[in-house]
């Protein structure tokens, strides 16, 4: 039987340290967190081996990459039969350009974070991407036009 993902406030500490800079050493980490070494990299180890920590990712700025349009698209589908529902979620799996897609409630079934370069590169981006995906009763759009908060780091949780 597979542990369980529970975590204190020690290891929540780490993963904020880790959120802030993920390049940290352990060494830092450990002095961060007030532990040795040696039990920081287990509690690490731990975290990781239980999929609390999926990975480690670097924060890049799209426009300096090429993609400077953010885009947030709600979809509402035709219907919310099983096929239905597992064909668009599979399909955008497999769009590059959908960042992430949330399953939401109120008027859309679903919240898409698209980049593209340009609105000519957001155009083939539904003609030929999300409007093949089929059954989609409708598609929203809201452009990203500046940003006043983009955090990667969770808040504390006072326990």
């Amino acid at each position: 039987m597979p542990k369980s993902k529970r975590i204190d406030a020690t290891d929540r500490k780490m993963i904020r340290a880790l959120q802030k800079n993920g390049r940290i050493t352990n060494l830092e980490l450990a002095e961060t967190v007030n532990l040795s070494p040696s039990p920081c990299l287990r509690r690490l180890r731990n975290l990781e081996k239980q999929k609390v920590i999926r990975g480690y990712n670097v924060d890049v700025d799209a426009e300096a990459y090429g993609l400077p349009v953010t885009v947030f698209v709600r979809v509402t589908l035709e219907g919310h039969t099983g096929d239905i529902v597992e064909q668009f979620e599979a399909e955008v799996r497999n769009i590059p350009e959908v960042l992430d897609c949330y399953v939401m409630t109120g008027a859309a079934d679903y919240l898409l974070r698209v980049v593209v370069s340009d609105l000519e590169d957001y155009e083939r981006f539904i003609r030929q991407k999300l409007h093949k995906i089929g059954h989609i009763r409708s598609i929203d759009t809201s452009f990203v036009y500046g940003v006043v908060k983009r955090a990667n780091v969770f808040p504390e949780i006072k326990n």
